[in-house]
């Protein structure tokens, strides 16, 4: 075995060891079964290994163009002959097993398959879209969340999913917004690390770990003008400041896969770039699984003017690091003529075929290729109680409370007369959100039925369409209106449909569609108290009978219990206290927006003149709804900041304290936000950066002290030569509720100890 060899098998399985892998993981035995295997493979075998194709064994729906999909007979064919290492996107105990035997049984080799799906924010049971569920600003229970999509997953014949996604989403129009932690790279990086422990649990051979892949490596949220497959013209410091971050809080999770992404960097597309797949994602970041392309990626180097046909987009993909080619076929067909040419180095195979049979050796696959494929665990685990209930408190708590003149909650014993209008009341078509195909539709739980199930008397709540989601219906605002005016409240359900978000969805303008605009200004001119539940995948613009009306919460896309998650929150039985992940602007124009941009030469000051500074003409460079907002139906006071020293040395930590109270008359949550600023940097830094959060819930009329610790690294950034550094100087820091606003304190961080320091404040 030679040093890299030696070197590759260590670090990969050192750290699935760190994961609670059995030390047997790290055994002569594996590495000598891995070694004999590829010694004994032939090229096409090797090209095989590194081929993942759509599974025509199972009922299949992909979310992309079904390019390249084979027949059940042609791709049982393609495995006996050891010409697939992978599939994917099928579910289903029995179809699995079946894949699995012709493998194990009738192939030369015997090399078990990987089962693979996009299983984004969950199987049968469906919780909550991964935007929303970031608004519970909640680790803890988005672990928890993920656990329950491995047990469904697992169960259902699968061992890796495509998630989670990790990039920071920088512009609203961009549809797959949806299926992130939304605009904040410490957010961002602190979720995705918990859904990653979430779906793999303690150890990788237990049948119900399912392998996470964190997507898309690297920058796909940042292209321009938020366009699908699009662009990314970024600097190398933004590239690793903002973008990247949150891959590393991935791996160092336990992630073994990852996929590059569709879009280019800098003019070179990442399923071809060396500089990122191998240099940056090998080397600097230490990173030893294997790497998927998307869905045809590889093939689509020569749609992007980089390669001049498929064999030569094959060649380009696997010089640069990709290990798997995803549904193209190019690597089966080209790679063994490549490496007989010369053009592909037989070790660049072997090198990957080694991280794909490392991370099944991991797995337990050829201990027990039929793990997770047991159809009595395909019974038991599926949509139990116990997950519903799990679904219906993770709804709940991504619900952001935006707006509220009083009156929210509603007392379901007042006996309300309650008009629930807009074309999302009744609806059970977009309940669970883009990415979510594994899920039965006539299953979830519709925001009239979890009304009627949460008041005294039913008769009460009368429900009218009100108009399409995209377009008007015969007579629907009159009646509407006809409705709202014989009720003592109005409940306005509008918003995106479910196709509206996700992947190729990107909007110029992210706004509600002018028949439910139409609707809710209409609405809004009954004079009646209007409830409005928004819809969505993404932050929007809100207008006029929207944006006016006495109670305004952002419900995303919530999953099988929205109704129930709803009536919860809208009753009282549950307080909100979700947060937004994303702001919310006051036009489309604004995006990109988000809360950690920079200053200008010429800001804005409050109060101070607009004229010849950063600005919009029609609007300001502000958030109608910031990050991090979102109000609870109690009242929270921060109060009492204090620092331990308001100088931070070198090698020190300075704790930051402040006291929260519960000043309102109900038991609520609260999660208080620690942002910095360095006031002068070698690299100008943004106006605010989250650097920890806290979730605190108090009965009413108590407090408690809030602590944070804060050392050197948390003011670190990327500077000159792509080094990380800290800067000695003046900081801000920022203890509140949302990204605007909070108690305000300083200090000083020093290269050395200061000959006199500052009083301790």
């Amino acid at each position: 075995m030679t040093l890299d060899r030696r070197d590759l098998l260590i670090r990969t399985l050192g750290g699935v060891l760190a994961l609670g892998i059995p030390r047997r993981a790290l055994a002569q035995s594996d590495v000598a079964r891995v070694d004999a295997l590829i010694a004994k493979m032939t090229l096409e075998e090797k090209a095989g290994q590194m081929t993942c194709l759509a599974d025509s064994f199972r009922p299949f729906n992909p979310p992309n163009p079904a390019a390249g999909i084979q027949d059940e007979k042609r791709l049982a064919d393609e495995i006996r002959k050891g010409r697939v290492g992978c599939l994917f996107n099928g579910i289903g105990v029995a179809g699995g097993r079946r894949a699995q035997e012709m493998a194990v049984k009738n192939s030369r080799l015997g090399i078990p398959l990987l089962l693979a799906g996009d299983v984004i924010h969950g199987l049968k049971t469906i919780f909550p879209v991964p935007l929303g569920e970031a608004s519970c600003f909640d680790p803890v229970l988005v672990e928890k969340t993920a656990r329950v999509m491995a047990v469904e997953a697992t169960a259902a014949g699968l061992h890796l999913t495509f998630a989670p996604m990790v990039d920071v989403a920088r512009d609203q129009r961009w549809g797959r917004v949806v299926e992130g932690a939304g605009e904040d790279v410490y957010l961002t990086g602190l979720l995705s690390a918990a859904r990653i422990r979430g779906f793999q649990g303690r150890d990788l051979r237990r049948d119900d770990s399912l392998l996470a892949c964190p997507k898309h490596f690297a920058a796909y949220g940042a292209v321009a003008a938020g366009l699908e497959y699009g662009s990314v013209d970024i600097s190398d410091e933004t590239l690793r400041e903002t973008h990247l971050p949150p891959f590393g809080k991935a791996f160092a999770a336990g992630a073994l896969t990852t996929m590059a992404a569709f879009n280019e960097i800098n003019g070179v597309p990442a399923t071809a770039d060396r500089e990122l797949l191998t240099d940056i994602l090998r080397g600097e970041m230490q990173f030893r699984g294997f790497v998927f392309s998307d869905y045809t990626a590889d093939e689509e180097l020569v749609a992007h003017g980089f390669a001049e046909d498929e064999r030569d987009a094959a060649r380009l993909a696997v010089l640069a690091g990709v290990d798997m080619s995803m549904q193209s076929g190019l690597y089966i067909r080209h790679i063994p003529d490549l490496v007989k040419s010369g053009a592909v180095p037989m070790a660049t195979v072997d090198v990957a075929v080694r991280r794909i049979l490392y991370v099944k050796t991991a797995m337990g696959l050829f201990d027990n290729p039929y793990r997770s494929l047991d159809e009595a665990v395909e019974k038991a685990r599926i949509g139990t109680p116990a997950h519903h209930a799990l679904a219906r408190e993770a709804a709940a708590r991504s619900v952001v409370l935006l707006k509220n003149d009083g009156v929210l909650p509603l007392d379901p014993a007042a006996g309300q007369r309650i008009a629930l209008i807009g074309p999302f009341g009744e609806d059970k078509a977009n309940l669970y959100g883009p990415w979510a195909f594994y899920g039965d539709p006539d299953k979830g739980v519709d925001i009239a039925t979890g009304l009627r199930a949460a008041m005294p008397d039913p008769a009460n709540l009368t429900v009218e369409l009100g108009c399409a989601v995209n377009g008007p219906i015969k007579d629907g605002i009159a009646r509407a209106v006809a409705a709202a005016k014989a009720a003592d409240v109005v409940i306005l359900a509008v918003g995106e449909s479910q196709a509206m978000s996700g992947e190729a969805q990107s909007r110029t303008m992210i706004e509600l569609p002018s028949s439910q605009q139409a609707l809710a200004d209409a609405i809004a001119a009954t004079g009646k108290p209007v409830i409005v539940l928004l819809r969505h995948g993404r932050a929007l613009a809100l207008h006029d009978g929207v944006a006016n009306a006495q109670a305004l919460l952002a419900t995303w896309f919530l999953g099988s219990e929205t109704g129930h998650a709803l009536a919860d929150i809208m009753f009282g039985k549950v307080d909100p206290s979700g947060k937004l992940p994303v702001s919310f602007p006051w036009e489309s124009g604004q995006e990109p927006f988000f809360y950690d941009r920079k200053s200008t030469g010429r800001p804005t000051v409050d109060n101070g003149s607009t004229e010849y500074k950063a600005r919009y003409a029609t609007t300001d460079n502000s958030a109608r709804f910031p990050f991090g907002h979102g109000l609870s139906y109690t009242d929270f006071a921060l109060s009492d900041l204090k620092l331990s020293d308001t100088a931070l040395r070198w090698d020190g930590a300075v704790e930051i304290t402040a006291r929260l109270t519960n000043k309102g008359k109900r038991k609520g949550s609260e999660v208080v936000q620690l942002y910095i600023r360095d006031r002068v940097a070698s690299r100008t830094r943004p106006i605010r950066e989250l650097k920890r959060i806290q979730r605190v819930t108090l009965s009413p009329g108590d407090s408690t002290q809030v602590r944070f610790t804060l050392s050197r690294t948390d003011l670190e950034f990327v500077g000159a030569g792509n080094r990380r550094i800290a800067e000695p100087g003046l900081f801000d820091l920022w203890v509140g509720q949302s990204s605007t606003g909070g108690l305000h304190g300083q200090f000083t961080l020093y290269a050395a100890a200061p000959t006199s320091p500052p009083a301790k404040g």
